[in-house]
């Protein structure tokens, strides 16, 4: 059993911390929300690109080129390949594009999220989730385990462990 001195370690610890974590909570809370409508336009805007590709590509060379998500071509006529973003030019090799994208403010919030190893940002989502176990931890370690706060943590907890399991199982 732990002494009540390490117990009021843990709580400052816990409490100064959490005091910084605050503001990276409120962060990574608001990209975790924009992501949940990612497959919509909520808060995208119309942009149009142009890309140089190679002249005379077909229809399946052009779906591998621009590596766009749900692409199916739509019509050709003309030399112009018609398709649901936008249309290629065969005789000069222009694409045109249609695309919607977040503003850039938001953009950076969704990579946050998505961040992997191919970028810096994974430090910082490893080293949150390293904290948030070590805030898991330390609230236990607040209270005397004799406590009826630590008892009632416990099964607190316990309830929140069952529901977030049942939520992943069937919510998916």
């Amino acid at each position: 059993m732990a002494s009540p001195k390490t117990h009021n370690t843990f709580r400052q610890l816990h409490r100064w911390l959490g005091f910084f974590l605050a503001g990276i909570m409120m962060v990574y809370a608001s990209s975790g929300v924009l992501l949940i409508f990612r497959n919509t336009d909520t808060l995208k805007y119309d942009q149009q690109e142009i890309k140089q590709l190679a002249v005379n590509l077909n229809a399946d060379a052009l779906a591998s080129e621009l590596r766009l998500r749900n692409f199916s071509v739509t019509g050709q006529e003309d030399g112009i390949i018609r398709f649901n973003q936008g249309s290629y030019d065969r005789n000069s090799g222009i694409a045109t594009l249609q695309l919607k994208d977040y503003p850039p403010v938001i953009k950076h919030l969704v990579k946050l999220h998505k961040a992997t190893t191919n970028s810096p940002l994974y430090w910082l989502n490893i080293s949150f989730g390293v904290t948030l176990l070590f805030f898991v931890i330390s609230a236990f370690l607040m209270f005397m385990p004799r406590s009826s706060l630590f008892k009632n943590g416990l099964k607190i907890a316990g309830a929140g462990f069952i529901f977030a399991i049942l939520v992943v199982i069937f919510g998916s």
